[in-house]
């Protein structure tokens, strides 16, 4: 089976595309063996391309435990750029169909290929009120923003002194979250630059998220520490979001990149 390595600002994918490619196992038994950092590819998830009726095609991303989500803004830049650069986009705009809905993405290329994109993520539905999250450690109190996947968005003071990786396995998957939910902890730097690290359901920490980001810049407008737009700074570089006002939707601006393709011609077992 060969596959494209890509990603976006660290937020590593494995892309297998479906119009050229069969698979042999079920996905859910192939993301956890082919995203293994040690004893596979390595990658945050598993993202398949399939045809589509309703968009240039549709994503189907599998986390790197196996379970299915909704969307990934990381992804959907990646898969953008896979679908650009292979010359199967009409024009700067494609459109991607995934669990969430359809997803148009504005290419800017640089020369014959993807640089930047820039993400409809659609219009965020957030919770009536803040929730009060307790761990074996401390309490949190947070806003649930869906930007086509759950978030817990966590304003602190300092990031510094944040466990936000063991906290963030423990509020994965508390009781209030019946289905499990991403957790970013977020620091303002300034009212147009945010800080944000991620706990993403099913995938763990990672150096970057496209939805989290767009959640945090719309919990940071919603309790006013910032405005409608804003850059986001990530452990793997920074995305620019905004929130328009006119339409409701989330616009997410940022690189997706190939690292590399491959073979892969075995499922691991742990």
């Amino acid at each position: 089976m060969k596959f494209t390595k890509m990603h976006g600002l660290g937020n590593d994918f494995i892309i297998v595309d479906l119009w050229e490619e069969c698979l042999s196992v079920s996905p859910q038994r192939l993301a956890p063996a082919i995203c293994h950092r040690h004893f596979g590819v390595g990658a945050d998830g598993l993202v398949l391309i399939r045809h589509s009726t309703r968009a240039d095609c549709r994503m189907q991303i599998f986390n790197a435990d196996g379970s299915e989500a909704e969307s990934c803004g990381n992804a959907l830049r990646c898969v953008a750029k896979y679908v650009y650069d292979a010359g199967r986009a009409r024009g700067d705009m494609v459109t991607i169909e995934a669990l969430a809905g359809i997803y148009s993405i504005e290419v800017i290329p640089r020369g014959q290929q993807a640089d930047r994109l820039k993400v409809n993520m659609g219009v965020p539905l957030v919770a009536p009120s803040k929730v009060v999250v307790d761990t074996l450690q401390s309490s949190y109190e947070g806003l649930v923003v869906n930007t086509g996947v759950p978030h817990l968005v966590i304003f602190v003071p300092s990031l510094a002194g944040v466990d936000y990786m063991g906290e963030g396995r423990q509020i994965e998957r508390h009781e209030l979250f019946p289905e499990g939910v991403n957790v970013d902890f977020v620091e303002v730097l300034r009212p147009d630059l945010l800080q944000l690290l991620v706990w993403e359901r099913g995938a763990g920490a990672t150096l970057a998220c496209g939805t989290g980001a767009s959640a945090a810049l719309v919990a940071a407008n919603l309790l006013g520490f910032s405005p409608r737009a804003a850059t986001v700074a990530l452990p793997g570089g920074q995305l620019h979001i905004e929130w328009n006002q006119d339409d409701g939707c989330i616009y997410m601006l940022g690189p997706a990149e190939k690292v590399f393709s491959g073979a892969y011609h075995a499922v691991g077992g742990r």
